[in-house]
Order: structure tokens, then sequence, then C-alpha cells
């Protein structure tokens, strides 16, 4: 367990976009070792992974509803967690289209679509809940090493790119914002993964990629400032 809680009032996680992959291993990674979570899932009529991780979880995962997309969800949401305090905020978003195509030739629907998706409802979230995560805890996002201007040597995948470079600035811009805070902001890049926007030819799975991820969350707490990391906690060059 982390240091953060205690065992009689352990830590508490919110992932945002919990149902599946990523968030949803995040979530279960997050309960194994002796945290709350909050999970939030966008259908609340579908039978997902998480609602049967909550069934095994002796009340200590709690899902809760939200559509990334559609800002008017979040005050009812904050009212919802009013009563908790937040040890980690993650944001667990992305999607992706159009991934061979110039970005001159992409359709501005499809440019919108992932740029709301990826850049922008991420850091709504973050500004609509940030003042329930602890003075000294962790707000983050799942970015992506294709957000590297830097490591951009390739092209391809541009809109995808572009959206998590622009994340990253958005909670860059943010961070810069809470000088006076102890909180951490972490950028995670977590490699090429087997999940539905990966795909099935990703070199690595979800279950040796996790536990690092978590890792490096963690390693974070109690060290403000931004960072942008890949799951063994190294640097990626913004």
């Amino acid at each position: 367990m982390s240091s953060t809680g205690t065992e009689q009032h352990p830590p508490t996680a919110l992932i945002i976009g919990a149902s599946r992959g990523l968030g949803h291993a995040m979530a279960a990674e997050f309960l194994d070792r002796g945290w709350n979570v909050v999970g939030t899932v966008r259908d609340t009529t579908a039978r997902t992974p998480l609602r049967d991780l909550a069934d095994r979880a002796d009340g200590r995962l709690t899902i809760e509803h939200l559509d990334i997309n559609d800002p008017g969800q979040l005050p009812p949401l904050h009212g919802r967690l009013a009563h908790r305090q937040l040890d980690v905020l993650f944001v667990n978003a992305g999607t992706t289209t159009n991934e061979r195509t110039p970005i001159g030739a992409v359709a501005t629907a499809d440019f919108i679509d992932v740029m709301v998706t990826n850049a922008l409802s991420p850091l709504r979230v973050i500004e609509a809940l940030e003042d329930l995560v602890s003075p000294a805890g962790l707000i983050g996002a799942m970015s992506s090493g294709q957000g590297s201007i830097t490591n951009n040597t390739a092209g391809g995948r541009e809109v995808y790119r572009g959206s998590k470079a622009a994340l990253n600035m958005f909670l860059r811009s943010f961070a810069a914002r809470q000088v006076e805070t102890q909180r951490a902001f972490v950028l995670l890049a977590p490699g090429w993964i087997r999940t539905a926007l990966g795909g099935p030819d990703a070199p690595f799975t979800i279950e040796e990629t996790v536990p690092l991820l978590v890792d490096v969350l963690l390693s974070r707490l109690g060290t403000p400032g931004p960072a942008y990391l890949d799951r063994f906690g190294e640097t990626v060059p913004w």
C-alpha cells in the first residue's frame, strides 16, 4: 500500500475511462495494492469488465458514469464525489482515425473528434475535479510516445500525434498554473500495447505493462511538478 494512506484509511484513485483495456487494468492494479478506486464508464447499461471487477472488490470499487466528451456531466459527477478526497486523479482517454491520411487530407469532423477526445476533454475533467485531489496528490493522463515532437522522425498517425502533443501542452500549462501546490502532474507514455486502440500486433500486453505504469505513478507522489514519462519512469522528450 502507498504511504499516502493507512490500513484504516486507504488512499483513493479516480480512473476516468476504466470500463476496459488499460483503464480497467489500472483500476484492478490499484485495488490489488490496497487502494480504493472510483472508475468511470461511459455506458451505464452495458456489462463491462469493470462491473465484474466491482463484484469481487468488497466495496472498494465505486463505478460512476461519465461521457468524457459531455462537459455537462462533470458538475453532477463532482457533486457525487464531493465527500471524497482523491490521492490520484488519472484520465485514460484515447481515440484515433485516419492513421495513414496526411494531415491536410483529414476530414474536419474526424480531426475535431480526435482532438476533443484526446486533448480537450481530459483537461476539462481535470479542471472540473482537481479540487477533490489532495494537495500532495497526483493528477495525470494517458499520453503516448507519439506525442513527443522531438521523437517524431517518421511521421504518420498525424492527427493522433498532434492530439497527444496538445494534451501534453495543456497539462503542462495546467501544472504551470498550480505552482503553489505539492501535486505531481504526470503524462504517461505506455508504449505500444495490445488494446482495442493499439491493435493485435502491438508487442506488449496489458498484463506486463500496467503494473509498471502504476509503479511510475506511485513513484511520483510527493514530487511536485510535471513529468512526461514512459512505463519505466524514464523521461520522454517533449
